[in-house]
C-alpha cells in the first residue's frame, strides 16, 4: 500500500484529537474512494456529450441565476 500525507488546520486536527477512536486514515481514504466513484459517473456520463466548455459555463451562469431568482422571490 502506498502512503501519502495529508495537511489539516490546527483547528481540525483538535476536533479530530477529540475522538481517539475514529480511524482517521480510513475516513480519508473512504472519503477519497466516494469522490472517485462520482467523478468516474461523471466521466462515463459526460463522454457522450457534446457540450462544449463554453457550453456548460453558459448554462452553469443561467442555473444559478434561476436559482437566484427562486430563493429571491421566496424571502
Amino acid at each position: 500500500m502506498v502512503s501519502i500525507t495529508l495537511s489539516v488546520s490546527e483547528e481540525l486536527k483538535k476536533k479530530m484529537d477529540l475522538y481517539p477512536e475514529i480511524n482517521w486514515s480510513a475516513v480519508a481514504r473512504d472519503a477519497i474512494n466516494k469522490k472517485l466513484l462520482i467523478l468516474q459517473k461523471m466521466d462515463q456520463l459526460l463522454e457522450k456529450s457534446d457540450l462544449t466548455e463554453t457550453d456548460t459555463i453558459r448554462l452553469g451562469r443561467e442555473l444559478t441565476k434561476r436559482v437566484a431568482k427562486k430563493y429571491k422571490d421566496v424571502t
